[in-house]
């Protein structure tokens, strides 16, 4: 499994912009895909966006896209998750997450590294 460390989280009003980042440490970065997942209280985690081993091809759930945008930085094993337009559901905890496959994967049970979470707020 890889390390993950997420930072970057706070709060944000309606309409800004914010920038994850999570930090991985442990076996090959560059191996895994690297998905970002969020929990809202008494929700489901949702898978947000990921994004594949060599950052070409990403995936975004419906209700991020065209506002989020992943990438990541294997030279220095980060991923971020940049977030535009930031609606008040946007609202949760954010986390990074690794899956050692060449597949992008939505699935949440797919993924076996985890981060601790960084809280996001959208005030309106």
């Amino acid at each position: 499994q890889v390390q993950l460390v997420e930072s970057g989280g706070g709060l944000v009003q309606a309409g800004g912009s914010l920038r994850l980042s999570c930090a991985a440490s442990g076996r090959t970065f560059s191996g895994y895909v690297m998905g970002w997942f969020r929990q809202a209280p008494g929700k489901e985690r949702e898978f947000v966006a990921a994004i594949s081993r060599s950052g070409i091809s990403t995936s975004y759930a419906d209700s991020v896209k065209a506002r989020f945008t992943i990438s990541r930085d294997n030279a220095n094993n980060l991923v971020y998750l940049q977030m535009n337009s930031a609606k008040p559901e946007d609202t949760a905890i954010y986390y990074c997450a690794g899956c050692y496959s060449g597949t992008i994967y939505a699935d949440r049970s797919k993924y076996d590294s985890w981060g601790q979470g960084t809280q996001v707020t959208v005030s309106s």
